[in-house]
């Protein structure tokens, strides 16, 4: 048994991991379709694959990365949320992708809850940033709903450079204070 990339998260129905080798085909239908339109999608199957092998990476080189979101009562895996600090990143960014089958039950803002807490507490972040399209009005309302407030617009590295996206978000000193955890356990 290969042993785990990093910590695991646990909320009160979400567990948070790093990624598994059984996560890549979840992973890849999602990138695959147009609910992945706001992450870089619709790709083909190998550059899906690609973006999962790429962030177990990130656990492996630097020990942080995406977290794989399973829900507890099922055991699926429902999206990606997480770190991201890669070069040139308009800075270090707390990020969530959850599958449509999974939208509206909350599950978006629980797991960023948790990560926010691990990177400012065990990272030891002092700014946190969401890059949102304009046209994002879910991801919008889940940033707001972490208190995040919209800094203006940003640009991301190539060769996502043309994207339209604003940046949100708060210090750390700003998440400590209005602090939304209390589902997150180690």
């Amino acid at each position: 048994m290969t042993p785990p990339l990093g910590p695991s998260l646990t909320t009160e129905r979400l567990i948070l991991r790093p990624p598994e080798r059984g996560d890549v085909e979840p992973w890849a239908q999602f990138m695959g379709s147009e609910a992945s339109s706001f992450i870089g999608g619709p790709v083909p199957r190998i550059r899906g694959w690609g973006s999962l092998m790429s962030g177990a990476g990130d656990w492996v080189m630097r020990g942080f990365g995406m977290f794989s979101v399973i829900e507890k009562a099922s055991g699926a895996w429902v999206g990606r949320v997480g770190p991201v600090h890669v070069p040139d990143w308009p800075g270090t960014e707390v990020g969530w992708a959850i599958i449509p089958a999974a939208q509206g039950k909350g599950y978006a803002m629980e797991a960023a809850i948790a990560c926010m807490d691990w990177v400012v507490d065990e990272l030891g972040w002092t700014d946190i940033i969401h890059t949102i399209q304009p046209d994002n009005f879910i991801s919008q309302r889940v940033a707001r709903r972490l208190g995040s407030v919209n800094r203006g617009p940003g640009r991301l590295p190539e060769p996502n450079q043309a994207l339209s996206i604003d940046i949100w978000g708060q210090t750390a000193e700003d998440w400590r204070s209005g602090r939304l955890s209390g589902t997150a356990a180690g």
